[in-house]
């Protein structure tokens, strides 16, 4: 599963409101809310003096239009460029002198800043980051600078990169409305028409206590938690946020294709079928069911896809197959290989969709679906062995409108699929009015093109 948040991912828009407690403690988890709407939740692990600090921001490439794609995450960047309080580089190093490590993400549907740090210096994080949710100073030298790494980021994974340029172009092709169409890191012509300005005005609608969450995990009390959440959060004022304004997707008429060129040694095609994410916990079934589907395909060592069409057949060289039920947009469900010598990405394509039709025809056995279905639940279990894995797992819930409270459930609804659900998506979903299909056509490479290093200051 990926992500998800609350009944009021927003928090109010303003006014002042009492501290409140939104629930009882659950497993060792509490929440609670500010007089600003900056929601904290904090979950206890005390197996080691240490603990994950993370400020979620409800806003990500989703939020984004035409003209400043990749503003999020030139934000993201800019946020290590200090305040009056702590000047460029001092965030950082102030971190790593305590025995800390730190960095942000950006992704379509948030913004994640984290430290992990022995919990002794926990005030110390909160002090930082509070800091800079309020102060930041966005200077255009400095803007100018930092676009000079974006960009050369943005050439490394995604513009010399096949895959990431075939995904890239995969993405644009599936969506005509959703802003799942542009990439989180920008297309180069908005990097390079984008201005200080924008990135000011992004960092002042969204970056405000009522669009954030924080989460704490690790060996902390919560009634410790709140009073440091106070203290430092409490005093940051709260913003009318942005209207959010959703784009669905209409329906599609058919079958879309796409050919990418790119310098490659192998071919390589990509199969993106539209789905839907999850919901409502309680009420939805096929969401559950996709993910069974997908670990059945290639979720452990011996599934299908491997088996056969890697080992067996010798088909391919490798298969893949991704599906998160957890997202604010609807989801994707993603299929791709490369193939082996002698062989073509047009019996790749035949091959994963007679894979799909044969369990929509005869389905899944009791058997093997009680293994695949084990290895998931383990799978989302060994997230929670680290204090940073349990507060990834609480934010990514949140953010995208589902409860921490309910992330136990999921697992039970996962352990309650059956073979009649499986085969029924199988069949449900995975026709040609719900596909798209990208395929890498290779060309030469050129040895005398010097290979792409990562920037200086590449933080993720």
């Amino acid at each position: 599963m990926a992500q998800t948040t609350a009944p009021t991912p927003q928090g109010p828009p303003s006014g002042a409101r009492t501290a409140s407690a939104v629930g009882q403690p659950q497993a060792g988890t509490t929440e609670f809310q500010l007089s600003n709407g900056m929601r904290v939740i904090v979950k206890e692990d005390h197996r080691a003096p240490t603990v994950a600090h993370q400020i979620w921001y409800r806003t990500g490439g989703i939020d984004e239009v035409s003209g400043t794609t990749g503003v999020a995450h030139m934000l993201e960047h800019m946020m290590f460029k200090g305040t009056p309080k702590v000047p460029v580089g001092e965030f950082s190093r102030q971190i790593a002198m305590l025995g800390g490590r730190e960095n942000a993400m950006t992704n379509r549907d948030f913004t994640l800043y984290y430290q992990q740090i022995a919990k002794q210096y926990l005030p110390k994080m909160m002090e930082l980051e509070a800091d800079r949710m309020a102060n930041l100073i966005i200077k255009k030298d400095e803007f100018d600078r930092e676009m000079k790494v974006v960009m050369e980021e943005r050439r490394l994974r995604t513009d010399d990169s096949p895959r990431g340029t075939v995904y890239e172009q995969l993405l644009a092709t599936v969506y005509t409305a959703a802003a799942y169409r542009h990439p989180v890191i920008g297309w180069m012509d908005d990097l390079v028409n984008m201005r200080v300005e924008d990135v000011q005005a992004w960092y002042k609608a969204w970056y405000v206590p009522n669009n954030a969450l924080l989460v704490v995990t690790g060996d902390v009390k919560p009634d410790e938690v709140r009073a440091l959440a106070e203290r430092y959060y409490g005093k940051l004022k709260p913003r009318p946020l942005p209207l959010r304004k959703t784009q669905l997707e209409a329906a599609q008429k058919g079958i879309k294709r796409i050919w990418v060129k790119a310098p490659a040694e192998n071919p390589y095609m990509v199969m993106a079928y539209k789905v839907p994410r999850l919901h409502d916990v309680e009420k939805d079934v096929d969401p559950y069911a996709l993910e069974v589907l997908s670990a059945v395909l290639n979720g452990y060592d011996n599934a299908r896809l491997t088996r056969e069409l890697v080992r067996e057949q010798r088909l391919a060289d490798d298969v893949n197959v991704g599906y998160d039920s957890i997202n604010r947009g609807e989801s994707l469900f993603v299929l791709d290989g490369t193939p082996a010598n002698g062989h073509t990405t047009d019996e790749i394509e035949k091959a994963l969709r007679e894979e799909i039709q044969r369990i929509a025809k005869n389905g899944v056995s009791e058997e093997e679906l009680k293994r695949v279905k084990a290895q998931v639940v383990a799978g989302q279990i060994y997230k929670r062995d680290s204090v940073f894995g349990q507060g990834m797992e609480i934010g990514t819930a949140e953010i995208s409108g589902i409860s921490w409270r309910q992330i136990d459930r999921m697992l039970d609804k996962i352990k309650e699929v059956t073979p009649a659900q499986v085969q029924a998506v199988a069949a449900k979903y995975f026709n040609d009015d719900n596909l798209t299909v990208a395929t890498l056509v290779p060309q030469p490479i050129d040895p005398n093109k010097p290979k792409t290093a990562a920037p200086e200051g590449l933080r993720h």
